[in-house]
């Protein structure tokens, strides 16, 4: 599968490196779409990719899929082009709060017959969330995230603090930068008007800690992802980054789990 990229920051470089230079047996990264393209020149060299900031001519080359790795503004102003091009993935998850834009990739997508994929991200369990409420079977579902106090702007706190409890559509207006997680599960699940959340501030923990509960007709489960960061981004989870190859990996198999 021959693949393009939007952006190129720490996850785009993770990616090239895994997929390019370690010489992946069925993937290959081959377009990488940036806005300044004497700035990320050295790349070419060193993955064998070729830049683009032309969108157009992007689209144009010879890919199977685009992935998204760059901001929520890009989703916004980029992925609706895409959708009707290629089939896409996309990292971004926090545009995907705006319903209406989220209305128009899907009606895009069908009308084109392109997929949209979203990756796991930092968390895991989607497909037990996604299967319990295929049949609306789900009761409840809660995610209660714990963050080092500094990560959410109490760097002077001594003590862990509950900065919100509620629903996960209010947190992602209130915590936009930190709420990527809420969404994707609220989109695997009940929503986000109905998925639970809570946010703490902890100035004792060093990386982010994010436990899923969740109830239904099947009975219950219970989940807990530590993250470790990136070590080009600390701002970025590791998981999240490697849940991107895992899903173009699995894409491209002939015998499918889950």
């Amino acid at each position: 599968m021959d693949i393009g990229i939007i952006g190129a920051g720490a996850i785009a470089n993770v990616m090239m490196e895994r997929i390019n230079h370690d010489r992946h047996e069925n993937l290959k990264v081959k377009s990488v779409f940036v806005r300044n393209e004497e700035k990320y020149q050295h790349l070419e060299e060193e993955f064998g990719i070729t830049l683009y900031t032309d969108l157009e001519a992007f689209l144009s080359s010879d890919i199977d899929i685009v992935v998204e790795a760059a901001n929520g503004e890009v989703v916004k102003s980029h992925m609706p082009e895409v959708l009707k091009h290629k089939d896409a993935m996309l990292i971004s998850v926090g545009a995907l709060a705006d319903g209406a834009l989220v209305a128009e990739l899907m009606q895009i997508a069908k009308h084109h017959d392109h997929t949209l994929h979203l990756p796991s991200g930092a968390i895991g369990g989607l497909d037990l969330i996604q299967n319990a409420q295929s049949h609306g079977e789900l009761k409840r579902v809660r995610l209660t995230t714990r963050k080092p106090a500094a990560a959410l702007s109490y760097e002077d706190l001594q003590s862990e603090r509950v900065v919100f409890d509620g629903r996960a559509k209010e947190a992602i207006t209130l915590y936009p930068q930190n709420m990527n997680v809420a969404i994707i599960l609220g989109m695997a699940g009940m929503g986000i008007e109905e998925t639970e959340v809570m946010l703490i501030a902890d100035p004792n923990v060093d990386r982010n800690i994010h436990h899923i509960e969740v109830k239904g007709a099947f009975g219950r489960a219970e989940f807990k992802v530590e993250n470790q960061p990136l070590p080009d981004n600390p701002k970025t989870s590791y998981l999240a980054a490697i849940s991107i190859l895992g899903t173009l990996e699995r894409m491209n198999r002939h015998f499918r789990i889950g």
